[in-house]
């Protein structure tokens, strides 16, 4: 009764978790799809319906909040590398510690756009953080990649292609529908319900890529420390922010992407080196639910009016008109 009540009340984590376990049970015909860039269809399915539930004012007070924008952009590029660096010493040396050192090059995770949108959040900061992130990523992860390691290979403009296709013309396409055309409260419910679809069918297609072994044990501990790390990063960079910007500033930084980190890893170390990703990808997107569903029910329990009955003064007077004779 209580799980049951839980999940209720968490809707996107548990359609996520359940998501989950078909795409582990299901690996052949849902890796089929994957290979079949069943992902990035789904990636911009996900930033259109995540972009066209974003108002115009929005925008307009996200670019209020640029002090906010800059102070992400700049953690991710510096603290978030050298933290996946730290936490890839966990993992012995080889195609794995590779795959886990890629995690904090990339940019945040397409998906915290939607989370953030299902949080309460500024989705409006988010996009433009996902912008912000992943140009700078593609600017100076090849750097990062030659200083700690000494190589890396280079496959930036088909990332850059194939982000301009899964992110910017979605995004853009999504942001000029909502200007032009008035949305309705039930056009913004279906665009939310399409959101959380995608994300719940993006992570069966990433765990049918997985495939568990004992050697996992090391790379699942070392990337749970670092999205940890990354939440305590963006929980630190929202702690003197309007709620709404502190939603937003916590999930950009916490989920990274790892389809990108998996393109990066394979570029600079071989294929071999992308098995964590997928581990990755679906601890962030359970992580980003599980957030999200936790920041709009406190959201929630705070704004949600006082009940007559238990205002100050009310009882007494209740009580006086029982008494008073009839």
């Amino acid at each position: 009764m209580r799980l049951r009540a839980l999940l209720a009340g968490y809707p996107e984590l548990a359609a996520v978790l359940a998501a989950a376990v078909i795409g582990l049970s299901a690996q052949r015909p849902l890796a089929w799809l994957a290979a079949r860039q069943g992902i990035n269809v789904l990636l911009a399915v996900l930033v259109f319906a995540t972009a066209v539930t974003i108002e115009p004012a929005a925008l307009r007070s996200a670019a209020r909040a640029w002090r906010s924008l800059l102070a992400a952009l700049l953690v991710g590029v510096t603290v978030l590398p050298a933290l996946s660096w730290a936490v890839s010493r966990m993992v012995p040396a080889g195609a794995l510690r590779d795959g886990v050192l890629a995690v904090g090059l990339a940019p945040c995770e397409i998906a915290s756009v939607a989370t953030t949108a299902m949080a309460g959040g500024e989705a409006a900061l988010a996009a433009g953080v996902l912008i912000g992130s992943t140009v700078a990523a593609l600017a100076v992860a090849g750097p990062i990649l030659a200083l700690e390691v000494g190589h890396a290979g280079s496959a930036a403009t088909g990332i850059v292609v194939n982000l301009a296709l899964v992110v910017a013309l979605p995004l853009a396409a999504g942001i000029a529908l909502r200007d032009r055309v008035r949305a309705t409260a039930r056009a913004e419910r279906a665009a939310s319900r399409t959101a959380v679809f995608a994300v719940a069918a993006l992570v069966a297609l990433i765990a049918a890529e997985v495939h568990l072994s004992a050697s996992y044990a090391s790379v699942a501990a070392s990337l749970a420390v670092f999205l940890l790390g990354s939440a305590l990063v963006g929980w630190l960079l929202g702690t003197r922010a309007p709620r709404r910007l502190a939603a937003a500033l916590l999930l950009t930084t916490s989920m990274r992407d790892f389809a990108i980190a998996a393109a990066m890893a394979t570029a600079a170390f071989g294929p071999p080196a992308a098995a964590p990703l997928g581990l990755y990808g679906i601890l962030v997107l359970i992580w980003g639910t599980a957030a999200a569903g936790v920041l709009r029910r406190r959201d929630l329990g705070a704004t949600s009016p006082v009940p007559t009955s238990t205002a100050p003064g009310t009882a007494r007077r209740a009580r006086r008109r029982t008494t008073r004779p009839g």
